[in-house]
């Protein structure tokens, strides 16, 4: 938890400074009250005693109790003030760590659970920060003043005091013992309904295509019925704390008016009027007591629950990253090239090598493609290069350098990436193709036009409603998945970068417009390097190299007619799709 305040500014240390010492001040003007109320008693039970002494203790009381208002509003606006700017602070800092997070990371945590620990925990240690920087403070300063302040009223008051505050406490204790192991469960049980219900968001089709709608009725319910139980519990123990206070409370006051009317009732007519003062005073510094104490015991009771998000929080941005970011970020003398020297990859905590020895250079303007039958690792290598992994022995160099040395940024902007599953954000058509950084000048309208054009996405983008400012929702389930695989492939070509990595990107086309677009793509992009994963022959058959993949070895490398006659593997797969005629006058 105390990690965590390291991400306070000094602004809001000064604003905590300020705090406390209108926490101490309030304190004090509270505990004035029941001082003038003293006075008011004796004046009352004095022969001769005049009413504007009465009236000017009463103004007193009113003015102490008037600023303890004003300075409570000023105190809770100061602690909003800082919680909300924390936890402003640390959603940030946790958000930038995850976009450092090389894939081995986010699978370690799941989306699920990040999306939590970046809402759910990070709101339950504002919690703690809002009320408790109120209550933690006031607490203790009024507990020993008040404390300090009844020590010489009486010994049997302070005795029932005591044995009041014991109870409360052995309350608290209990209620930590059973219910603190149950808090963390109930965080994890949060991250599954996050996961099943993003599951559920995202794959409704697919659920409605099989009728599973029941079978994912059932599966959230169980989570959510396992969630429902835990905080059931947890709220049932806390539901003692209430009217265990009521009774402590209302017990004290009765303690203390049976113990004064056995001391007053035996004590002499002046020492009578000392003892119903000092009844009167105690009973509402007894009260401050119970009071301080209770604020302590609801500060212990949301301390848990922050402690255990502070530590979720603290998993996410003490993460060791598995892929650290170099330094070089100079013009290379080299341009657009792409090698690999002997690489092997596998995954973290895989025993056995999914690439082995992967060895190959495209040049500048040559078109390499990678085939081979699923699972034989042809994403998992072209992901080496934007280093979404890295390679577990060997070297991958692009222009020359090898990428563990580059800046990420530097990396990125040399490359335009196409993944296997189109991706597409909410806003306009312009603003997708658009999309991110290339380390240049933003694409203007016509450049995007042209990109848009290059991937054969005019024809449907103009019979859009608002043509390019038309309308993307969120994971572009508006649109279809061959348009959408268009839309990616234009986001990649405004960007004009070095290389291009296409993994299966074409696979969403129809062979005609899959055909239509890498024609014109090689000429759009002719001092380009394009590196291309695919699972048609047909995509391929033109590339400059192809590697064939197989169980994660390269056995084969050259141009399609090569490879027909000298691997099998290849040759099977051309076989597989295409006739022997198709193949010969390809």
């Amino acid at each position: 938890m105390f990690k965590l305040f390291k991400n306070l500014t000094k602004k809001d240390i000064f604003y905590i400074f300020v705090c406390f010492l209108l926490i101490f001040f309030q304190v004090w003007i509270e505990l004035k009250l029941p001082d003038y109320m003293s006075s008011i008693t004796r004046l009352v039970q004095t022969e001769g005693s005049e009413m504007t002494e009465i009236l000017k203790q009463g103004a007193y009381m009113l003015v102490c109790a008037g600023g303890s208002l004003l300075l409570a509003i000023v105190i809770g606006y100061l602690a909003a003030g800082i919680a909300s700017r924390f936890s402003r602070s640390l959603r940030e800092k946790i958000f930038r760590k995850v976009e450092s997070f090389s894939t081995s990371e986010i699978k370690k945590f799941s989306t699920s659970s990040l999306l939590t620990r970046t809402t759910n925990d990070v709101t339950q240690v504002e919690m703690l920060i809002g009320m408790g920087l109120q209550m933690m403070a006031k607490a203790p300063v009024m507990a020993v003043m008040a404390i300090l302040k009844i020590l010489n009223k009486g010994v049997e008051w302070s005795v029932l005091t005591a044995c009041c505050v014991a109870i409360l406490l052995i309350t608290v204790a209990i209620l930590m013992i059973v219910v603190l192991p149950r808090f963390e469960k109930v965080q994890k049980t949060i991250d599954k309904i996050n996961g099943v219900t993003r599951e559920n968001l995202t794959g409704i089709r697919v659920i409605r295509a099989f009728n599973a709608e029941k079978f994912q009725k059932n599966r959230f319910e169980k989570v959510n019925n396992i969630l429902t139980n835990m905080q059931l519990f947890n709220q049932r123990c806390f539901a003692i704390m209430m009217p265990m206070m009521n009774i402590v409370m209302h017990g004290l006051i009765l303690g203390i008016y049976i113990i004064g009317a056995v001391l007053i009732n035996e004590a002499n007519m002046i020492d009578k009027i000392n003892l119903f003062s000092n009844m009167v005073v105690f009973s509402s510094y007894g009260m401050q007591v119970i009071m301080s104490f209770l604020m302590l015991a609801m500060i212990f009771m949301m301390w848990p629950r922050a402690q255990i998000s502070a530590k979720r929080i603290n998993e996410v941005l003490d993460e060791e990253l598995s892929i650290v970011e170099g330094n070089f970020d100079k013009v290379t003398s080299e341009v657009g090239t792409v090698e690999f020297r002997n690489v092997s990859f596998k995954y973290p905590d895989a025993d056995d090598y999914l690439l082995k020895d992967i060895s190959f250079r495209a040049e500048q303007g040559e078109t390499v493609a990678f085939i081979g039958s699923t699972g034989s690792g042809k994403s998992s290598l072209v992901n080496l290069i934007p280093r979404f992994y890295d390679a577990t022995d060997g070297e991958v160099l692009v222009d020359g350098v090898n990428v563990i040395d580059y800046t990420t940024k530097a990396l990125n902007n040399k490359i335009g990436y196409i993944s296997q599953k189109a991706v597409m954000f909410t806003g306009t058509v312009k603003e997708n193709v658009a999309y991110g950084d290339n380390g240049k000048s933003k694409p203007t309208l016509e450049e995007i036009k042209e990109a848009i054009e290059v991937a054969q996405g005019k024809d449907f983008v103009e019979k859009m409603d608002k043509k390019y400012d038309s309308h993307i929702a969120r994971g572009g389930t508006n649109i279809s998945g061959g348009q959408k695989q268009r839309l990616s492939i234009a986001r990649a070509i405004a960007k004009k970068p070095e290389i291009f990595i296409f993994d299966d990107s074409f696979s969403a086309l129809d062979y005609k417009t899959d055909a239509i677009l890498r024609k014109e793509l090689k000429k759009h992009t002719k001092n380009a390097t394009s590196l291309i994963v695919a699972q048609r022959i047909g995509t391929i058959i033109n590339a400059d190299k192809i590697l064939v993949l197989d169980k994660g070895e390269c056995v084969g490398v050259g141009t399609h007619k090569e490879l027909l006659e000298n691997c099998e593997v290849y040759k099977e797969i051309a076989l597989s799709q295409l006739s022997e005629e198709e193949l010969n006058n390809a």
